[in-house]
């Protein structure tokens, strides 16, 4: 199953992981400096619902903004 909202196609995004030394200033350091980014990956917080799509009942993966927002009718429990 690809990480991938069926509704939007909100996937996965690429960002930084930033390690950080040095005591802050607030605490009596010199404040902190980067000392390296790796990427990252920041993925969609997918939730796998029942739904009815075309009439029928079908499993899918959609995000929490496209449930809030209401894009999706729910099958009844």
């Amino acid at each position: 199953m690809s990480k991938r909202c069926e509704i939007c196609g909100k996937g996965p995004m690429a960002g930084h992981a930033v390690t950080r030394k040095g005591k802050p200033k607030k605490e009596g350091g010199i404040g902190q400096h980067i000392a390296r980014k790796s990427i990252r990956r920041f993925m969609p917080n997918l939730q796998s619902i029942r739904a009815i799509i075309n009439g029928a009942v079908k499993r899918i993966s959609v995000c929490t903004r496209c449930l809030k927002k209401g894009n999706i009718v729910r099958k009844a429990a």
